[in-house]
């Protein structure tokens, strides 16, 4: 949410009050907060759901030998990421879990009621609490855009990864993402232009005692105008090493970080995972976390079968 991932390294972009970006006319109209909607706002700007399977696919095929089947998204708001897994292979199926039943009914006018049967029979959505679903046998559990920072407490984020383990088939992986650095602890707005409206990623309070942070989406337009606060967040602000833990705490055998590299003439990300065990202390980053519920040894993934299970 504070950046996309391809964005995370970068500086936050300091730019003039009133500066619009050259292609704000689309179509042959001009974006304006009355005329915008804020999921399709969130999703051009924040997520990239692509990439995300690819990552997935990626460190299946590392840790495992083959890629996965069966795929569940915590607090997946729109489902998109569902969609898009269901849409890569046929064997491919998808659980979608979120409480907003009201951006879960968005997600199915915007990306399911108009998908093939063959595709849309393939993904389900239920609106649930993570803390309490029981979908047992998946391959891969995600829960990105930081969603799980909900979770303030330490005991209730430890159930919740516990909860995620027992979901989990015996070979089973968790990925999730967090984000740091040294300016995620100060109260600034970052803005970055896109197409036909400006996204501003404001961290309006951080308290260190505690950890909390109060964060808000805002889209400004050419036009003067704003969707203010679309999107709020009362979250705190986890680390690497804390997550780590309570995912071990819940039971996963073991936890690795993918640190994204870096573009050595700007300094910016460039968008390429790889596993770390050392991390530069830059303003902003973005990581995933990937918890194996079962480790296998290093070295032995190519040899591990490709598992057919049946299906409902």
């Amino acid at each position: 949410m504070p950046r996309s991932k391809s964005q995370a390294k970068s500086r936050p972009h300091k730019t003039r009050k009133g500066r619009t970006t050259a292609r704000a006319r689309r179509k042959g109209f001009w974006r304006t907060a009355a005329n915008s909607d804020r999921h399709e706002l969130y999703e051009l700007a924040v997520q990239e759901v692509v990439s995300e399977c690819d990552f997935i696919d990626k460190v299946w095929r590392s840790l495992r030998g083959h890629t996965p089947s069966t795929l569940r998204e915590d607090f997946c708001g729109t489902a998109k990421a569902c969609t898009e897994w269901a849409r890569r292979r046929k064997t491919n199926h998808a659980i979608g879990v979120d409480l907003d039943s009201a951006v879960i009914r968005w997600g199915e006018r915007r990306h399911r009621s108009n998908l093939p049967e063959s595709i849309a029979s393939r993904i389900t959505i239920l609106e649930a609490n993570v803390l309490e679903v029981d979908t047992p046998g998946i391959d891969c559990v995600v829960a990105m855009n930081f969603s799980y920072f909900i979770f303030k407490e330490r005991a209730t984020l430890v159930d919740y990864f516990r909860r995620v383990y027992e979901s989990l088939a015996d070979d089973g992986i968790l990925i999730a993402d967090a984000y740091g650095g040294s300016q995620s602890h100060e109260e600034q707005e970052e803005e970055r232009h896109l197409d036909g409206f400006t996204y501003v990623w404001d961290q309006n309070q951080y308290n260190p005692i505690t950890g909390d942070v109060v964060n808000h989406i805002h889209f400004r337009f050419p036009d003067g105008s704003e969707i203010k606060r679309a999107f709020t967040y009362r979250w705190r602000l986890w680390s690497l090493p804390e997550i780590q833990d309570a995912m071990r705490e819940a039971g996963f055998e073991r936890t690795t970080v993918y640190w994204e590299g870096t573009v050595a003439r700007t300094g910016e990300g460039n968008g390429v995972f790889r596993p770390s065990r050392r991390g530069e202390a830059c303003q902003g980053w973005i990581a995933y976390i990937v918890a194996e519920k079962r480790a296998l040894a290093r070295g032995s993934a190519k040899r591990a079968p490709k598992r057919t299970r049946s299906r409902k």
